[in-house]
């Protein structure tokens, strides 16, 4: 069964990106502009990882909100979540309210990115 992610808040540009890197792992991505619209995805359909922007392209609001709401669900606080972006500032705070170490824009082709993904989208199938 393919793995599956939700990409969240994200400029077409990066989506585009961030598709082609999680579609190289033979996952496939479903997207959402807004928060909002994620806490309904997540509960109509199963994900294995969330990657959320840290600033919503649509409104600019603050990509830690999803992860707060994430966590305050009983159904989805076990939904592993990535918050996206370069700022090692933002990926603590993220991940001190409960998101899983995520990457910036700029590290979409490192190793690295590869290494995080792993564990939740298995071995990457191509490169």
């Amino acid at each position: 069964m393919k793995k599956k992610v939700l990409d969240v808040g994200q400029c077409n540009p990066d989506h585009a990106a961030l598709r082609h890197l999680v579609e190289s792992f033979g996952a496939e991505v479903d997207r959402v502009a807004l928060p909002s619209q994620a806490m309904k995805a997540l509960k109509e359909s199963s994900y294995d990882l969330v990657l959320v922007n840290r600033k919503i392209d649509q409104d600019y609001t603050d990509g830690v909100e999803l992860v707060k709401m994430m966590q305050s669900d009983e159904q989805l606080r076990s939904v592993p979540i990535m918050l996206v972006s370069n700022l090692a500032d933002a990926q603590q705070e993220a991940m001190s309210l409960g998101a899983v170490k995520g990457f910036g824009k700029d590290y979409l082709h490192a190793s690295s990115t590869r290494e995080l993904l792993q564990p939740y989208l298995g071995e990457p199938v191509a490169r």
